[in-house]
């Protein structure tokens, strides 16, 4: 078309253009005047230095159009551009929306094609010249107008103020006044920035940033949208603009609000709109967040922005629990992290990890910290799930404990999933993230102090959020086949580690030996493997381990509670006639009340948080690995790919001595939780590895120092038999059975440590052992049936005859005084129920005096009876087994002389006083119990110096028990015993006559034996410990023990002249020299070779002496 115009058509144009040009100028620069007087002097201030762009990233393209200017020559069009404009001006407040700022010159005109100009045409064709449109009849500029006004919602017509969906349009005063001095009608790219500025500034309905939101979500959308074809180009090239200034103008929303008329608000602006749903006009949607990130190298103002929006969330959400709408906050925290330059500013901000952050203070005041504390155990939330808890049935509880975890574990992947984006952001990201973590867990040492003050430490939810985001964590590298275990580095703890581990108990190192081992650091760096893993190991020790503990505590407390209430509401009484009183009286009770409803609630929360099977699951699989790496270190083998062989080497392994003790108390405490309370959820592949540890650690105990710790091990195979629904041996016992491991040292290693146990060095020891050894008792009836251990046992039993003895003489013991201990409790109860029969004859402090002891007596009773059942089985068991080593010298005197003394107390004269009434309440069965005792004497029947023994039994061997208690098992207890055992029992008690019979003739031809030759059967049972005190120094000697000596020995610091079997008995349970108490090994002693010729000769004398009377009776007359 311009090709066809003539020459003074074209000279016309050209004049006309110019005219144009200096209109628009003036029109420009009083726009720019009226603008720039609005603006106050902060805006120009903040806008000095940017450039006229506040970006230069390449914008998004519209869908369906080319990203590059057309390949083709166009014609030459005209533009305006000034000289001025090109230079920046720190006066000019609007440099950073690209508005140029004009000088009074004239404008140059350049004749270029769009392509070369490098900006926007002027939007002005030539007079007569029409511009492409897709729709017949319509003009680039019409276009233009109307899709300026549908996204901005603005109107050049004062009439009309809503369109045709009823949206209201902003009546644009100002700019239809410029317009009205030469110009058409018509919103063009040209004035959008003074429409936009003018708009934003007269909304009052809502905030400007709501409005230009809207406004961007409507520019996005029509740029995404459009379907432009090559030749209409230009109208791609509106959008750009439109898009471009619109986000320049939401960001001046948000850094300088005065620049609209608006005073700065208290927290970020931006806060609001991320709190909304992202495809809201109100939201905040990626492609704003992808726009303000790309401008980041343009406009130092973005960076700041965002990440205080970021610290205004944190601080909100530190106000809230879960009863708020904290989901909103998560969601945006969610989102903003999904973009990597993001989150590089975000770690940087002030609060990600303030210095000298208390540990009760960093869920509050870091950054992440307040996302991490949302938990359904913050502070009333479990009086919400959990209210009037005595109240609610099982259902209730379970169901409510089931929604608590529900939300719980959203929150928790939500979680994951934001430390997972800063994670895989970058290096410095990922580095910032651990430093977090490990300040969480570094500051809540005092978490796991005997007494927690609640006031100096993180609260339990934020720990076990942790703890669980950081089990999500490791759970990419530990895949069943263990491929990647050879990446947690057992040198970490020597490099610079980020946990601390300097006060910890090691678990078989001193504390100046480990200071000294982890002096001497390791070469190289750590990987990211290493770091999560120890990571989550401190998380579970402070985490869900500490969580573990205060629930247990939780649990002692409440009843203690429960009891003291109950004691003071018998005393309301007193108050009843004084109405103040009891007002005061009852509302006490009722604070009190209200204090154990709140401990109840707390109780049913932490359980429903703690017994999430997916989270345990997580946790077990966790542990199963730190088993792996714990037999690997100390084994040093290339476990589990290798077998581990025991027992392990004697050398010291210093890397795992060193370890701190929590490493192997966590595993310990992890699967005794789930043992106790939700056993399904281990895996038969966990159970290898678990019961692998558990033989090691007890075959190997000199490894580990804490004996607490070793009998957790026991505790754990223990819990593992408990019988449950399709297993009736527990989770365990079908591999304690079969395992090859376990068949050939599973028994040993319970031995050993039963011999152990006997000395753990607490003030409870006493009570412990006990318990400890019911543990063992009943792992070993689990695996009893198995005859590939008692074929192992028997043959280690003759090979190993002092580890054997030590094991009996201590199950001796523990038969002795558990029995000894429960019949005097039975006759106490007996005896004051009889007192009590009659109690008004009785003062009222007698009376209560004798019911304290009685109700004493009971629980004593309780106790000791089910002890007393469980270890004279196992004496059963073993004498069955293994009776020589039941009847070798050193303890086949004591073991007769318990079994005589307990059978003369059921069946003698003083039995009667064992009859207590409900005898069913304490699991006391006297005809069971005899007839236990009467199948380890049935055992040991073919031992001519268990016959021996019993027939020297100078106390308690009485003919006539054996008697009666054949009586009562063919009268009144024919099920317990059949005819065959019967008749071997009566033939054993005429054995024992027998025997009886050719000792006293013994005795008697020896005569009257000489005092030095005389030893001490038994060392009575006076030389026994009370807490750490010996009772007495002396031994106190029973007359009836005196016996003549076969091999004296003297003991080396006390010289006292003793026989061996006595000494060597004694040594078994004491290691000192009974008359001084001085150090003593049977090694020591000292043969007195003299004396023992001297008693030879003295029985040589006395056997000669005997045949020649026996002679001279045969050859005698008649």
């Amino acid at each position: 078309m311009a090709d066809s115009l003539s020459e003074a058509d074209k000279v016309r144009i050209m004049a006309s253009a110019l005219r144009i040009a200096a209109e628009t100028t003036q029109i420009r620069n009083k726009r720019l005047a009226k603008l720039g007087s609005q603006a106050p002097s902060t805006a120009s201030q903040n806008g000095e230095g940017h450039s006229d762009g506040v970006s230069t990233a390449e914008p998004l393209q519209a869908s369906g159009a080319s990203a590059q200017e057309p390949q083709e020559q166009t014609k030459p069009k005209i533009t305006i551009s000034n000289t001025a404009a090109s230079s920046k001006s720190p006066d000019n407040p609007f440099a950073q929306l690209g508005v140029k700022e004009l000088n009074e010159d004239a404008p140059r005109i350049n004749a270029t094609s769009s392509a070369e100009s490098g900006m926007l045409p002027n939007n002005r064709p030539l007079p007569g010249q029409r511009r492409s449109s897709s729709r017949v009849g319509e003009t680039l500029e019409e276009w233009e107008d109307k899709v300026l006004r549908g996204m901005f919602r603005v109107t050049l017509d004062p009439s009309a103020r809503s369109d045709g969906h009823g949206h209201h349009l902003n009546f644009l005063k100002g700019v239809r006044a410029d317009l009205e001095e030469g110009q058409p009608m018509r919103l063009s790219t040209a004035m959008l920035d003074q429409a936009i500025l003018e708009a934003a500034s007269d909304i009052s309905k809502v905030t400007v940033l709501d409005y230009l939101l809207g406004c961007w979500k409507r520019v996005t959308a029509q740029f995404k949208n459009s379907k432009i074809r090559k030749a209409e180009e230009s109208r791609l090239d509106v959008l750009k603009e439109a898009r471009r200034l619109c986000m320049s103008y939401c960001i001046f929303a948000i850094t300088m609000p005065g620049m609209f008329g608006r005073e700065p608000p208290e927290s970020s602006p931006l806060v609001p709109h991320l709190l909304v749903d992202s495809e809201d006009d109100r939201g905040i949607c990626h492609d704003f967040l992808a726009e303000a990130i790309s401008r980041f190298p343009d406009d130092d103002t973005i960076e700041p922005a965002l990440v205080t929006a970021v610290e205004d969330l944190s601080r909100q959400l530190a106000k809230m629990t879960m009863n708020d709408d904290y989901k909103s906050y998560v969601l945006a925290l969610r989102r903003l992290v999904r973009y990597p330059p993001l989150v590089k500013v975000i770690i940087q901000s002030s609060l990600f990890l303030p210095p000298s952050t208390s540990a009760a203070d960093l869920e509050a005041t870091t950054l992440l910290g307040p996302f991490f504390a949302i938990s359904p155990l913050q502070a009333d939330i479990t009086s919400q799930y959990f209210s009037s808890p005595k109240t609610r049935d099982r259902a209730f509880i379970t169901n409510s404990q089931q929604a608590l975890r529900m939300a719980l574990t959203t929150h928790q992947q939500d979680l994951l999933d934001i430390v997972n984006h800063i994670i895989k952001s970058d290096k410095s990201a990922r580095d910032r993230m651990l430093d977090w973590f490990a300040s969480c867990v570094n500051k809540n040492h005092k978490r796991r102090a005997m007494q927690v003050d609640k006031k100096l430490v993180s609260s339990d939810g934020f720990m076990i959020n942790i703890t669980v985001c950081l089990d999500q964590l490791c759970e990419p590298f530990m895949d069943a086949q263990f491929s990647k275990i050879d990446r947690i580095d057992f040198e970490y703890l020597r490099r610079t580690p980020r946990i601390d581990i300097n006060d910890e108990t090691k678990l078989n190192m001193d504390q100046s030996a480990a200071e000294k081992f982890y002096e001497n650091g390791a070469e190289g760096t750590n990987n990211f493997i290493s770091e999560v893993f120890f990571l989550t190991l401190a998380a579970h020790h402070y985490g869900t381990e500490a969580t573990n503990q205060t629930l247990s505590q939780l649990e002692k407390d409440l009843k203690r509670m429960e009891k003291h209430i109950e004691e003071i509401e018998i005393d309301r009484h007193k108050w009843i006639n004084n109405p103040v009183q009891l007002r005061m009286f009852d509302n006490a009770v009722k604070k009190y009340k209200d204090q154990i409803d709140k401990g109840i609630s707390y109780k049913f929360a932490v359980q429903g948080v703690l017994l999430d099977e997916p989270m345990q699951a997580r946790s077990l699989q966790f542990m199963r690995y730190v088993i792996v790496w714990l037999l690997r270190i100390v084994s040093r083998s290339n476990f589990p790919k290798q077998p581990i062989k025991l027992p392990l080497p004697p050398d010291h392994a210093d890397y795992f001595e060193a370890l701190p003790e929590y490493f192997l108390e966590d595993v310990v405490g992890a699967y005794r939780f789930v043992m106790r309370n939700m056993p399904w959820t281990i895996s038969a592949t966990q159970s290898d590895e678990l019961i692998i540890m558990c033989i090691t650690f007890l075959r190997n105990s000199e490894k580990i120092k804490n004996p607490y710790l070793k009998s957790g091990l026991v505790t754990i195979m223990f819990a593992g038999t408990w019988p449950g629904p399709n297993r009736p041996k527990g989770v365990l016992g079908d591999l304690l059975m079969g395992l090859p491991i376990a068949t050939e040292h599973l028994l040993h290693a319970l031995m050993r440590f039963y011999i152990e146990v006997e000395n753990t060095g607490a003030h409870t020891q006493f009570y412990d052992k006990f318990n400890i050894r019911f543990e063992i008792f009943q792992i070993i009836k689990c695996i009893w049936d198995n005859r590939i251990y008692r074929e192992n046992l028997d043959r280690e039993s003759k090979a190993n005859v002092d580890f054997f003895v030590r094991f009996v003489n201590l199950l001796l013991n523990d038969v002795t005084f558990v029995l000894d201990e429960s019949l005097t409790a039975f006759q106490q109860i007996h005896n004051l129920s009889q007192e009590l029969q009659n109690p008004q004859h009785m003062e009222q402090a007698v009376r209560q005096e004798k019911e304290e002891a009685l109700s004493a007596a009971k629980g004593k009773a309780k106790s000791y009876m089910q002890l007393t059942n469980e270890t004279v089985a196992m004496l059963k068991l073993f004498t069955e087994a293994l009776a020589d080593a039941f009847t070798m010298p050193e303890v086949v005197q004591r073991l007769a002389d318990m079994l005589d003394y307990n059978v003369d107390a059921l069946v003698g004269p003083k039995s009667s006083e064992l009859k207590v009434e409900h005898p069913q309440e304490y699991d006391f069965q006297p005809k069971v119990l005899l007839g236990d005792i009467i199948d380890v004497y049935l055992n040991l029947k073919s031992k001519e110096n268990f016959i021996l023994a019993v027939a020297r039994d100078g106390r308690s061997y009485k003919p006539a028990n054996f008697q009666k208690a054949t009586a009562i098992f063919k009268s009144k207890a024919r099920e317990l015993k059949s005819s065959q055992e019967l008749q071997a029992w009566t033939a054993l008690g005429e054995k024992f006559k027998k025997a009886k019979e050719a000792d006293d003739q013994a005795e008697e031809d020896l005569g009257e034996i000489p005092d030095e030759f005389l030893g001490r059967l038994g060392l009575g049972r006076s030389m026994t410990l009370q807490g750490d005190e010996m009772l007495s120094n002396d031994c106190e000697i029973d007359p009836l023990v005196y016996t003549l000596m076969t091999d004296p020995v003297i003991l080396p610091t006390s010289k006292t002249t003793i026989d061996r079997s006595t000494i060597r008995s004694h040594l078994l349970s004491d290691p000192n020299d009974p008359f001084n108490r001085s150090p003593l090994k049977i090694e020591d002693v000292i043969p007195n070779t003299e004396l023992k010729a001297q008693i030879e000769a003295f029985k040589a004398e006395k056997r000669g002496a005997k045949i020649a009377q026996a002679s001279n009776m045969d050859t005698s007359p008649g």
